[in-house]
């Protein structure tokens, strides 16, 4: 029994023996070629699973543009700035917006009242005897 080249060896392979272990690898001579009708059968479903990958990319390619050229379309078609529908006022003075938005009643803001209590009026801290640092 001859060894067998590299070239061989390699048109030999296919999945089985590429998953059997070495240890119980059949004899090279064991191992039969791939029928031609098996080859080739491979092959075609090699190229339809090609064909088929390259139909939906060119599918969602066309989606995609599809999709864009309707975003064009609607900018395009677009207005800039919608104009008010009414003309726009000064504020009133002590605007309420919740009680214009009907959220709250409108109620009258009472002036703030002045206070009735005079404010302390206290010494500076260093007059007070009582403020007097500890000495050491």
């Amino acid at each position: 029994m001859s060894r067998l080249s590299l070239r061989e060896k390699l048109l030999r392979l296919n999945q089985r023996t590429l998953f059997h272990s070495a240890a119980s690898e059949a004899p090279a001579a064991e191992v039969e070629l791939p029928a031609a009708g098996l080859a080739r059968a491979e092959a075609v479903q090699r190229v339809q699973v090609g064909l088929f990958g390259i139909g939906a990319m060119v599918l969602l390619v066309g989606l995609a543009s599809i999709i864009g050229g309707q975003v064009e379309k609607t900018d395009r078609l677009a207005v800039p700035e919608a104009a008010p529908t009414t003309e726009p006022g000064p504020p009133a003075a002590g605007a309420n917006p919740l009680a214009d938005a009907g959220v709250v009643p409108d109620m009258a803001i009472p002036p703030s009242p002045s206070p009735s209590v005079a404010p302390l009026d206290l010494p500076p801290p260093g007059a007070a005897p009582g403020n007097v640092a500890p000495s050491r």
